[in-house]
């Protein structure tokens, strides 16, 4: 997936198409309500994916949620297609785990 950084609107369609993801900074962040043994197990189905593609997201594991950051690091913390394709890959992932949205 590519890693040149996105311009604004690229970002902004990226954003609209992923519900639920917000951008802070040249970070895009999301919140899943997940009791915590269940967030320990979709952690680890994440970071197979991640370490398969070679793009990782900052993890908060907390008792009762977890938030994911993503940022393309190596391109000077900027939004990349990676960081989206990211997302959507922990979204799927979430989901089979039965994580809910989070608002704090």
């Amino acid at each position: 997936m590519g890693k040149d950084p996105l311009s604004e609107e690229e970002i902004a369609a990226k954003l609209a198409a992923l519900p639920g993801w917000v951008r802070e900074g040249d970070t895009i962040t999301r919140t899943f309500g997940i009791r915590y043994h269940g967030g320990v197990a979709m952690i680890v189905n994440i970071a197979d994916v991640q370490r398969l593609i070679g793009h990782h997201a900052d993890i908060d594991l907390r008792w009762g949620h977890v938030r994911f950051a993503i940022t393309t690091h190596d391109v000077g913390h900027l939004l990349t297609a990676a960081d989206f394709d990211l997302a959507s890959r922990i979204d799927r992932i979430a989901a089979a785990h039965q994580a809910q949205p989070h608002n704090p």
